[in-house]
């Protein structure tokens, strides 16, 4: 069973939200204005966001087909060099800007076989259904609630100062690099939720089958990198699959890189359990905006993230078509100027330097002098007047889905 907000005890926050300020007036006008962008935006999907998504899909198969071409010479270095990075980066869009989106969705209106929800299967440790339950559930529903999104730390760190400090975390620097290097798997264990047996919230029964799915598509992945296509390659096979290992090592490094700048920076807040009570649709977009942080950076450099530098406006639109997220991001950075909240921002090096430092400090006890002002010594911000919608803003609030 898991705990609703409502059956668990509430801890103290030490710090004040960047939306405290505002009335609940402009949350619900706030609310309206992002609910008529992503009414615009879906409703005009069409003919280009197609062909924007089948060519990436043409271009990651190609990669990926030229490199394990290449790699049938990988005892050559040319090409071995040129076919771990050509399937370096095809491993990087499968997991990124297919697989991630397209398991949320974002691709289903086409209701086109190949890039369906619920038929995808990425090249990844972790079956598709364990990370639709544990991301587009849990994370994408409860985001940075504490108790309730366990993405916040993935159950083996402490990423903010309101986590109870534990002994354990002492070696969370290196926990975070070793997680890092093997990531894909590092989710696959994450999600068979052994804090949650330990917790006694699910059984040892539903553990050992979720364990069970996990080493069949393990095999699978397994078997493919390291005996299948070394095989393939005749005298090259042992230089093949180090090779695959470079590659998968470099989609691990990749992939937790952006995911952690996209969560876990300066400037990314966590919520208490009670935020949950009566959430109404606007605070739930406050508290995707407040709960994200996005990556500076080249078209280039958007692609190989999934977008997902784009992360407050997909926190905002987890299904939208990643390729809007893009022509969204000035709308919705006015929108936070106007209302007076922070729109995090930041290249790579600059954001991920944050986020190892934050976890080296907090694998100590403390941490709330430096990650926010405590309560009794905030001063109080003044009162903006409020804001009114835009026009063509106008509808009543939805539940966030």
């Amino acid at each position: 069973m898991t705990l609703t907000a409502s059956m668990r005890p509430a801890r103290a926050k030490t710090r004040v939200s960047a939306a405290a300020h505002l009335t609940d007036e402009q949350v619900e006008a706030l609310g309206a204005e992002l609910d008529a962008i992503r009414d615009e935006v879906m409703g005009s999907r069409g003919e280009r966001d197609a062909q924007y998504i089948h060519k990436v899909l043409l271009a990651q198969r190609s990669l990926e087909m030229g490199g394990r071409a290449l790699l049938l010479f990988s005892k050559f270095p040319p090409a071995w060099l040129a076919g771990t990075a050509a399937l370096s980066i095809a491993k990087i869009l499968d997991n990124m800007e297919l697989g991630h989106n397209i398991l949320h969705g974002q691709w289903d209106w086409m209701r086109d076989a190949k890039i369906y929800s619920t038929k995808w299967e990425w090249d990844h440790a972790d079956p598709s259904e364990f990370w639709q339950k544990s991301h587009n559930y849990e994370h994408h529903t409860f985001t940075n609630i504490e108790g309730l999104d366990r993405d916040l730390g993935y159950s083996v760190m402490r990423v903010t100062p309101d986590q109870e400090w534990s002994p354990k975390y002492l070696i969370q620097p290196l926990t975070n690099l070793g997680l890092s290097l093997i990531f894909e798997w590092g989710i696959a264990i994450y999600d068979i939720e052994l804090d949650r047996v330990q917790s006694g919230e699910k059984s040892w029964k539903e553990a050992r089958a979720s364990i069970g799915k996990i080493l069949r598509k393990a095999r699978k992945q397994l078997a493919k990198d390291y005996v299948v296509y070394p095989l393939l390659s005749g005298p090259s096979a042992l230089h093949t699959m180090a090779a695959n290992f470079t590659a998968n090592t470099v989609r691990n490094l990749w992939t937790h890189a952006v995911i952690f700048c996209g969560h876990f920076p300066d400037g990314v807040e966590t919520f208490d359990e009670s935020r949950l009570d009566g959430e109404t649709r606007g605070q739930w977009y406050v508290r995707q905006m407040l709960g994200s942080a996005n990556l500076s950076g080249s078209k280039t450099f958007h692609l190989m993230t999934g977008n997902l530098s784009h992360q407050i406006e997909h926190h905002l639109f987890p299904d939208m078509p990643s390729n809007r997220y893009a022509e969204i991001a000035p709308r919705v950075k006015d929108i936070c100027e106007r209302y007076g909240l922070p729109y995090t921002i930041g290249s790579l090096p600059r954001q991920y330097g944050k986020v190892v430092r934050k976890i080296a400090r907090l694998a100590f006890p403390g941490g709330h002098e430096r990650y926010g002002t405590p309560v009794a010594e905030q001063t109080p911000r003044v009162r903006p007047l409020p804001v009114a919608p835009r026009a063509d803003a106008a509808g009543p609030a939805r539940l966030a889905s």
